[in-house]
């Protein structure tokens, strides 16, 4: 199973639609800079925080950018 078709999946049984080529993209590119800016753990807790958080995509990898900064 390709990750597209594993995600495809899951996204169908939570009820959602799956995420587009571009959304992956963004999501990947969030977790590199907390992973490169911390420890690896922070990439898949951050990407968790901002769907908890309800940020889009851009806007949290501002955010990220920012802290990253500021380290």
């Amino acid at each position: 199973m390709t990750a597209a078709e594993w995600l495809a999946s899951y996204a169908e049984r939570l009820g959602v639609p799956p995420p587009s080529a571009e959304d992956v993209d963004a999501v990947l590119a969030l977790a590199g800079v907390a992973a490169h800016a911390s420890e690896r753990i922070a990439a898949p807790v951050a990407c968790w925080l901002t769907a908890q958080a309800g940020v889009a995509l851009g806007e949290a990898m501002e955010l990220a950018q920012a802290v990253s900064a500021d380290a």
